[in-house]
């Protein structure tokens, strides 16, 4: 533009990445938001907003494309971002038909589709749990009869624990393939490995990992999600194999599936063999309050770096990760039985943040022992259950 305005497009189906848009205005770039009309209200930072633009859920691709495009011919668009996962696809599409650098469709798919990122993640050398796609059914004849069971049943495209299914014989992989008529081939059969999940959450710059923040989960999301119970996650130790080996192995991996620059969430499952095995990974900020656990510990803000890295990269400037600290923190985490449940009975000094989130309890606690955050999420998990838990039916989509 003639007066040197930059623009950045933030796509939201969820209000979420309120850092990166005021990392953006600070740096001197001009966010605008598009997402949908029943968020029209929502709390996003109008201050520093060009504009928020609304639309209806579940236009179609081409409706979105003449929308976008149409306000694109009074605002030159530098750069478009999808600030939740489920908008990846639709901002790549967006991209390849603006001709707007980033990732496009195809290597969105490897960090969207959770049958594509399997084959990239085998690509790369990363152990990866057997797998089959649903498209074949003597395909899937061979897979069952070779891989003992049990199996898991998941949707290629949704996030979390969401859509997975456990499957324990193959007439009750017929049975569901049956409900799901036409969507089948959405899907992806998998062996069901048991083992200890641990997530990194990591910054890349230029095809180079230079960020990485290994946590463990308690019990695994899957089984939060569809039994109930309380949400745990916390920084491992740092000077431990298991940190050292999921960081080189992330660092290894997640350039080798196309990522140029931005933040992932990855996840790994350590067998009982010992060895960690790729679970999926993808090209945003992790949830339930990850970031926040990631920058008690380091001082690190992944929304804000986020930021930082798509606005260095339209200047054409080199990005460097800011100076960490080495703390160790945790989080416990649970859908509560009333409304706004009171948390103040946890008192450890540890405490450094208390989650303000409808029918939710939460905390994240922070020390310089690994041991001691491990301790206190054992005793507060325990304790959660007893005093807050709530349980609901698996959502069909996420709600946040």
């Amino acid at each position: 533009m003639a007066d040197g305005t930059r623009r950045i497009l933030c796509i939201a189906s969820y209000e979420k990445g309120q850092d990166f848009m005021r990392q953006c205005a600070e740096l001197g770039v001009r966010p605008t938001l598009l997402t949908g009309d029943n968020l029209r209200d929502a709390d996003w930072p109008r201050d520093i907003l060009e504009e928020v633009m609304t639309m209806p859920a579940d236009l179609a691709l081409e409706q979105v494309i003449k929308t976008v495009t149409y306000v694109a011919r009074g605002w030159k668009i530098d750069r478009i971002v999808a600030l939740d996962e489920f908008d990846m696809e639709m901002v790549a599409a967006l991209r390849e038909h603006m001709r707007i650098p980033g990732m496009g469709r195809t290597t969105t798919q490897h960090f969207r589709d959770k049958l594509a990122m399997r084959f990239e993640a085998q690509r790369a050398g990363a152990l990866v749990p057997e797998f089959s796609p649903v498209l074949n059914y003597d395909d899937l004849r061979a897979y069952m009869a070779n891989v003992p069971s049990p199996w898991v049943l998941k949707p290629r495209a949704e996030a979390s624990a969401i859509g997975i299914r456990k499957i324990h014989e193959p007439e009750q992989l017929w049975r569901t393939l049956d409900e799901l008529g036409d969507r089948q081939s959405h899907y992806l059969l998998e062996l069901f490995v048991p083992g200890d999940i641990y997530h990194v959450d990591a910054i890349t710059s230029e095809r180079k990992v230079v960020f990485s923040a290994v946590s463990r989960y308690g019990k695994p999301p899957m089984q939060v999600m569809h039994e109930g119970g309380v949400f745990t996650t916390r920084i491992v130790d740092r000077r431990g194999p298991d940190a050292q080996q999921l960081t080189a192995l992330n660092a290894q991996l997640i350039p080798a599936m196309g990522m140029v620059r931005g933040v992932t969430h990855a996840e790994y499952i350590r067998g009982e063999d010992g060895r960690f095995y790729f679970l999926e990974v993808a090209a945003r900020v992790g949830g339930a309050f990850i970031a926040d656990v990631v920058e008690f510990a380091t001082g690190v803000n992944l929304w804000a770096e986020w930021a930082r890295i798509e606005v260095l990269s339209l200047r054409g400037e080199p990005y460097t990760v800011p100076a960490t600290t080495q703390d160790y923190t945790g989080s416990v985490l649970c859908l509560a039985r009333t409304a706004e449940p009171d948390t103040s009975i946890f008192d450890a000094p540890e405490i450094v943040y208390r989650m303000k989130k409808h029918h939710h309890a939460g905390l994240i606690v922070r020390s310089p022992d690994a041991e001691r955050v491990r301790a206190l999420l054992e005793d507060y998990s325990v304790r959660f259950a007893e005093t807050y838990l709530a349980v609901q039916p698996v959502p069909n989509k996420p709600t946040a």
